[in-house]
């Protein structure tokens, strides 16, 4: 899902509208913190995994509890990844590095075309692949 919004809008405000409903999980990096106490949020059965603050994740304790979280938080991050790679492709092949305002309308049809190039590059990508 994209949703486009003016700069001053904060990740955590559009959490909602993210999601289409049919999730049981739902990551965000640390962008999301203090999803789980907005009122939007209340009426979804949804499991959220959010980022620890880089400076949190520094201070976590090297015992085994430690240890333990960090490894959590890895596989949060190669989930988070995962979904990364497309604005990856967007920024380095299409060159959509600064974003100039057109108008919401404009500028959000203009990301939805550039998600569905990064799809369709991506699948491209795993199609070959699989063909060598």
């Amino acid at each position: 899902t994209v949703v486009a919004t003016s700069a001053e809008v904060g990740d955590v405000t559009q959490a909602d509208r993210l999601l289409h409903g049919e999730e049981s999980d739902a990551l965000g990096d640390a962008g999301y913190r203090g999803v789980d106490r907005r009122a939007e949020r209340m009426h979804r059965q949804v499991r959220r995994h959010v980022a620890l603050r880089p400076g949190k994740r520094r201070a976590l304790l090297k015992d085994a509890l430690g240890r333990a979280r960090e490894r959590l938080e890895q596989a949060k991050a190669r989930v988070r990844a995962k979904a990364e790679h497309p604005f990856q492709v967007i920024k380095q092949r299409f060159g959509h590095r600064k974003v100039r305002y057109r108008g919401l309308a404009k500028n959000q049809a203009q990301l939805y075309t550039l998600f569905g190039l990064a799809n369709r590059v991506l699948a491209r990508r795993r199609l070959l692949e699989t063909c060598v």
